[in-house]
Order: structure tokens, then C-alpha cells, then sequence
């Protein structure tokens, strides 16, 4: 009886967890687009290791970030942070 309730604890912990403590993903790219009103489209690049012949290839992708007043420019190397959505595309915003 003492385990289950040990074990119930655990579970309730675990999912407190995991609601208070979201961490965001912070990734690096370039701006490739800034032709939006307040977006920049950054392009972030990531090597993965192919799991059959074990060699690395690139994979782009291309995210929409919010950019409050077009600072950033084309070429521009810049932090991008996940935040909540913004609208149906952006879920990011540029920090440096």
C-alpha cells in the first residue's frame, strides 16, 4: 500500500514537472527573408547523422520570427527563442 502511494507521488510530480518547467528552444540561423511588416523568415541549419551509413547531412529549415520594427536584415546572423504562437505561422522570436 505505502508503494502505490510512493509511486502515485511520483507521477503527480512528474507532470508538475513538466508544466512549470517548458523550456524553450533557442537555435541559430540567417536571415533570409525580411520583406514581412514585424516577421523575418531565418533559416537554421543542423547536421543529423544518417542512422544506416552513419554519415552527417545537412537539414535547413526555415522559420518564421517575429521582429518588432524590421531591425534585422538579409545576411543577418541571429538567436531565434520558441515562444507561444504569435499567429498561425510564427512561433519565434529573434533575441540577438
Amino acid at each position: 500500500m505505502n508503494n502505490e502511494l510512493r509511486i502515485m507521488d511520483k507521477k503527480i510530480e512528474k507532470t508538475e514537472e513538466k508544466k512549470n518547467g517548458i523550456r524553450s528552444r533557442i537555435l541559430k540561423g540567417i536571415v533570409v527573408s525580411d520583406k514581412m511588416k514585424d516577421t523575418c523568415t531565418v533559416s537554421v541549419i543542423r547536421f543529423v547523422k544518417h542512422k544506416k551509413y552513419r554519415k552527417y547531412y545537412k537539414v535547413n529549415k526555415k522559420y518564421k520570427t517575429h521582429d518588432i520594427g524590421n531591425t534585422k536584415k538579409i545576411g543577418d546572423k541571429v538567436e531565434i527563442k520558441e515562444v507561444k504562437p504569435i499567429s498561425k505561422d510564427k512561433h519565434f522570436i529573434i533575441i540577438k
